[in-house]
């Protein structure tokens, strides 16, 4: 038996040599099909239709995909769709989590301020209780915890520092007893403009007086927003003054502006004292503590500017006791002053947390309290009249 040039067995004739002879033409066409010769059966030979470069070799390459035809198929149209889909998803949830992280680590930095700012109350809270205490102490009991006159301490603690203020009302003008003349000096020397001044001082003396109803001042008042009657009686709350007509916030509350020739710039804040630091429903009438008292408060009581100047020189030195009466004496300051306060003092603590590297952290709180001492034999030794968890320091 032999072979075709195609490697088909040839078969001798006989019966079967008609069905092996249309195997052989089936097989001779399939044959030329994939060689790109398409040719019926006894017809002549033709030419491919296929390009050379695109019949590789068998063996030596990727089969082409031909149609019926014996073209190569076209790629379909949405290949590497599902590319550029993932590519798109994962940038979308790239953004996502980078905007995850970045909420993730405001609320992380907010929450660790909260945490901070909730400490820093406590300190300061430590040291309004620590100096209200140790006064007593130095008062009762003749220990020498805080020196007499001090106008200030420092408590030192394991997670930081507090800065406590000593401020007696003694220091401040009575708002129920004050003339409107000395209101307007107040006034002038805090920096309001005069019309102002006198507006702000008239209306305070309204405001106390009891046989002033009908005023020019109520009608102003019942004209507001809403309305209310001035109550025509002695002051209750020294925060009853931002009621009163001509008192802003910056006023009462005083404000910070920049020294020199003003410019924020080139030149450093400095705050500037209000009415809440001159004024209260404690005051004294026997002359202002010359050692706490601020300048605008010396200026009310009739003590010349170039005095003021020496006494505010002489507590940066730290001076402060009985002998600074005796210099503001000296130097001419005249009647009006006294050296430490009646039994209402002022606490005003400000804190600062040690950091885990050993520094002082740039996060102050600062809370007051008012505390009235009472004789020895008391039923409480002190009471303490309010208590602020916000306060203003310097």
């Amino acid at each position: 038996m032999g072979r075709t040039p195609w490697g088909v067995p040839s078969v001798p004739a006989g019966p079967l040599a008609g069905l092996f002879g249309t195997g052989k033409r089936l097989l001779t066409r399939r044959a030329e099909r994939v060689r790109g010769d398409p040719r019926g059966p006894g017809g002549p030979p033709h030419q491919s239709t296929v390009r050379p470069a695109l019949q590789p070799a068998f063996g030596r390459g990727p089969k082409l995909r031909l149609d019926t035809s014996g073209q190569p198929k076209a790629r379909p149209a949405n290949r590497g769709s599902a590319l550029l889909m993932v590519l798109w998803l994962s940038a979308a949830l790239s953004a996502i989590a980078f905007a995850m992280s970045v909420s993730v680590r405001g609320e992380t930095d907010r929450a660790a301020t909260a945490v901070d700012d909730l400490r820093s109350y406590y300190l300061a809270s430590a040291g309004v209780e620590k100096a209200t205490m140790e006064l007593l102490w130095t008062a009762s009991q003749g220990a020498n915890l805080i020196p007499k006159g001090s106008t200030y301490i420092n408590y030192e603690f394991p997670s930081g520092i507090a800065h406590v203020e000593i401020i007696p009302e003694a220091a401040k003008l009575d708002v129920n007893k004050t003339s409107v003349d000395d209101l307007f000096k107040l006034l002038s020397a805090l920096g309001v403009d005069p019309a102002r001044a006198g507006t702000i001082a008239a209306a305070i003396v309204d405001w106390r007086s009891p046989g002033a109803a009908g005023s020019p001042f109520d009608s102003y008042y019942l004209s507001m927003t809403p309305s209310f009657q001035a109550p025509h009686t002695s002051f209750q709350e020294i925060e009853e003054l931002l009621s009163v007509r001509g008192v802003t916030p910056d006023i009462f509350y005083g404000t910070w502006a920049p020294s020199g020739n003003g410019d924020p710039a080139t030149q450093a804040l400095v705050r500037h004292a209000g009415l809440n630091d001159c004024l209260t429903v404690y005051g004294s009438t026997g002359g202002v503590d010359v050692n706490t008292a601020e300048p605008a408060v010396l200026t009310a009581v009739g003590v010349n500017p170039d005095v003021i100047a020496a006494i505010e020189a002489r507590r940066s030195a730290g001076a402060a006791d009985q002998n600074m009466l005796e210099f503001a004496q000296s130097v001419g300051a005249g009647a009006g002053l006294r050296a430490e306060g009646n039994a209402i003092v002022t606490f005003r603590s400000t804190a600062r947390l040690r950091l885990s590297n050993g520094q002082l952290s740039d996060m102050r709180r600062t809370v007051g309290a008012q505390v009235k001492y009472m004789p020895w034999g008391s039923e409480s030794p002190y009471y303490i009249l309010r208590w602020y968890d916000t306060a203003w320091s310097n």
